[in-house]
């Protein structure tokens, strides 16, 4: 799906160091938010204590969308067995995915919704590119242009940056703010589309192009008083170039509304706020670009992260999750077979290891696929409980870069990337 210019983990590194110093030091100008804003705004949420002021809790949405209780502005049927939900978005239950194979089925596929889901006509959309990273002025591409170009088809992982949010509090008694996920903010898909690259290509791409900066077609985001506009966030031009996908399908079939109709970015690996939903147009700017997702959101403060919060959030940690709902109960005195899946942003996943005492013993589980970059992993072990009583099952998983989930995860004042395990609790009778 394209060459990146240079080995991913330094291009993105440099980035990622260049962008938190421009910011940091006040170059963050035109559609971003200057420091001083973001502290202001961070303040007013700290002070209110409204977790409905970060992205993600119930705000309003276009008329079009529809109007279910208790889930604003999500298009598909919601029922309990298969998500649950939470404010504009609705979590996977991950007891819904034992048995259903290596693709997350849409009908259980989690909701992501900064506001409400738009309704998009296919025949009348329009991908506008356009900026000073171009030869020339702006380019338009209809939904037939980008059928006709040549087709990619790849499976991956996508993922809310705030997946696990909840155990920060639960698991480690850390106050954080924002949507109270457990670990259904993520599903893995076959998509198919156009490469990126072979659209800004098309688009007279310049050599002198740094950033590309996709924007949707959804409502504007207002919090706090301020409208921070669509979601839009910026990425490195080599990301661009390399392996992201303009996806029009999922699972072999035209995307639906709550997951992109018509156009989607697919961004492999990278937090899924970077996969932007309903894309309508994409700068190519010569200079470096800031929107309130990679200065105001999507970043790490806190005490444990550098004065004035780290650089944006690319890559996802390694987490496990166990196809189990919470309070499952086993009997005593017999075999079961436990279940689940483990992925990471770094690499593939290569070990998984499992414990039924709570952590006292570790023992491997049998991987059903092979590490791949981008996605997961299915996994099994036998249990024989022997007696009744209160359990904790706990998954631990190694990437092929090296990195194994620690026992706590160092936290950040939004709940971005819980990476420890998980203490899955369950009943045995």
């Amino acid at each position: 799906m394209g060459t990146a210019r240079r080995g991913s983990g330094a291009y993105e590194r440099a980035y990622d160091r260049d962008r938190l110093r421009r910011f940091l030091s006040g170059e963050a100008v035109g559609e971003g938010i200057s420091r001083r804003g973001v502290l202001r705004l961070l303040g007013v949420v700290s002070a209110s204590g409204a977790v409905a002021s970060l992205p993600g809790i119930a705000v309003a949405g276009p008329a079009a969308a529809a109007e279910e209780p208790g889930a604003p502005g999500i298009v598909k049927p919601l029922p309990a067995a298969l998500l649950t939900v939470r404010g504009t978005n609705a979590e996977t239950n991950w007891a819904a995915l034992r048995d259903t194979g290596y693709h997350t089925p849409v009908d259980r596929f989690f909701v992501r919704n900064h506001t409400a889901t738009p309704l998009l006509d296919p025949a009348r959309w329009r991908l506008t590119v356009w900026g000073g990273g171009l030869r020339g002025g702006a380019v338009e591409f209809s939904y037939a242009d980008l059928r006709a170009l040549p087709a990619v088809t790849t499976s991956a992982c996508l993922e809310c940056a705030g997946n696990g949010r909840s155990y920060f509090t639960t698991q480690q008694g850390d106050p954080v703010t924002g949507t109270p996920w457990t670990m259904g903010a993520v599903g893995a898909a076959r998509w198919r589309g156009a490469r990126l690259s072979d659209v800004l290509r098309l688009a007279g791409l310049s050599p002198r192009a740094v950033d590309v900066m996709p924007r949707g077609l959804d409502a504007a985001f207002v919090t706090g008083g301020t409208d921070h506009g669509r979601v839009r966030r910026p990425m490195p031009v080599e990301k661009a170039l390399d392996d992201v996908l303009l996806a029009y399908e999922m699972n072999g079939r035209p995307l639906v509304p709550d997951h992109g109709s018509p156009v989607r970015l697919v961004v492999p690996s990278w937090a899924g706020i970077a996969s932007v939903k309903w894309v309508g147009e994409i700068e190519v700017s010569d200079r470096p670009l800031f929107s309130p997702w990679n200065t105001v959101f999507y970043r790490l403060f806190g005490p444990a992260h550098p004065a004035g919060g780290s650089a944006p959030v690319t890559r996802q940690p390694v987490r496990s999750a166990f196809e189990l709902a919470p309070g499952a109960v086993f009997a005593a005195g017999r075999g079961h077979r436990l279940t689940g899946r483990s992925w990471s942003g770094q690499g593939g996943i290569r070990r998984v290891e499992v414990s039924t005492d709570g952590g006292g013993a570790w023992r491997p589980a049998r991987l059903h696929d092979a590490p791949r970059p981008g996605g997961w992993v299915r996994w099994s072990t036998s249990w024989h409980p022997r007696g009744p009583g209160p359990a904790h099952l706990l998954a631990r998983a190694t990437d092929t870069a090296g990195n194994t989930q620690p026992a706590r995860s160092v936290p950040n004042e939004q709940g971005y990337f819980f990476d420890a395990v998980v203490r899955h609790a369950v009943e045995v009778v």
